[in-house]
């Protein structure tokens, strides 16, 4: 159950990817991100409705204003320049992977700014993802795919906003629960991304049956499954076997990329995503080595807590 979970995962987590990109030649990006959270927002409002009062006792004004920061950083600022860096050319698999990074960069500097202790082996795992990340870039770069060099520096700021989103996020435990957050997140882009369409023209979507498969991908696999599969996950198994998974979503959106899309996914590439691997067994390792686990109890269930010095990847889906 546990393989097919993860499984299932790694493919709704790395579909938002390929409906980006799949996307990305019908309808700009505030197009397709206004249809896509739209939908997303009836649906959650339904189901607070249904649930009632009780699960939004927590939300006071001063949390709805830090829900509403976290879901510009973690939704509305990570998705803008995820979706804009495909549109200029940037492959599926290498927006994942510098995406991907994000929990290495929140575990190295969670020392300095939440003051925990960050094991050698985290600064080491950093080391050895960022190296790959640049090699796949590079590589990419190469390719000519992209229209300006410039372009692989924005996935990069989506990275550093859902680092940003996590910080805040993990500052103070939130009094409300995850789908109340999820909520609050998706209203705050929906307003964002609608706005956005509605000042570059673009409120109308395109006749075009690509962009609403699209939008399907996005809607159903890649948030509700992704989402639902990650909170699953986490309480089965614990964050760092989480983390680990969301180093899968790259080497997997590269082949899916490179097998519907065409996407080069050359030696160099190859050797990247290694890499960027090899990272992700350094970092799991270190943390097996520190509480003496695998991620489950000492009686072999699951571990639904996580440690001090672990922080888990703000959730938000490509």
């Amino acid at each position: 159950m546990d393989l097919l979970l993860s499984a299932a995962f790694v493919l709704c987590w790395s579909s938002g990817f390929i409906g980006a990109k799949l996307g990305a030649g019908s309808a700009s990006a505030a197009t397709i991100l206004m249809w896509r959270f739209l939908p997303l927002v009836v649906a959650l409002a339904a189901v607070g409705i249904a649930r009632g009062g009780a699960a939004w006792r927590g939300l006071t004004g001063r949390e709805a204003g830090r829900q509403v920061l976290i879901g510009v950083l973690s939704q509305s600022g990570y998705l803008a320049t995820v979706y804009y860096a495909i549109q200029l050319g940037v492959s599926s698999g290498t927006t994942a992977l510098i995406d991907g990074v994000q929990p290495l960069v929140a575990g190295a500097l969670a020392g300095p700014l939440l003051r925990q202790r960050v094991a050698p082996a985290q600064w080491l795992g950093l080391v050895l993802g960022v190296t790959g990340v640049l090699v796949v870039t590079t590589a990419d770069a190469a390719s000519g795919t992209a229209e300006a060099w410039w372009a692989y520096l924005v996935p990069f700021l989506g990275m550093l906003s859902l680092v940003a989103a996590t910080f805040v996020e993990r500052r103070r435990p939130a009094p409300v629960g995850a789908s109340v957050a999820l909520t609050v997140h998706c209203g705050t882009s929906a307003v964002l991304f609608t706005a956005l369409a509605a000042c570059t023209g673009g409120m109308t979507p395109p006749a075009d049956t690509r962009f609403w498969a699209a939008v399907a991908l996005l809607v159903v696999p890649a948030t509700f499954g992704g989402y639902g599969l990650y909170w699953l996950i986490l309480r089965r198994s614990g964050v760092t076997e989480v983390n680990t998974l969301m180093f899968l979503m790259a080497p997997v959106t590269a082949v899916w990329g490179a097998v519907m899309f065409g996407e080069p996914l050359g030696p160099r590439s190859l050797l990247g995503l290694a890499i960027t691997l090899a990272a992700v067994v350094v970092v799991h390792r270190g943390d097996r080595g520190r509480d003496g686990t695998d991620g489950t109890g000492e009686d072999g269930g699951s571990r639904g807590g996580r440690r001090a010095d672990e922080v888990p990847a703000t959730v938000s889906t490509g």
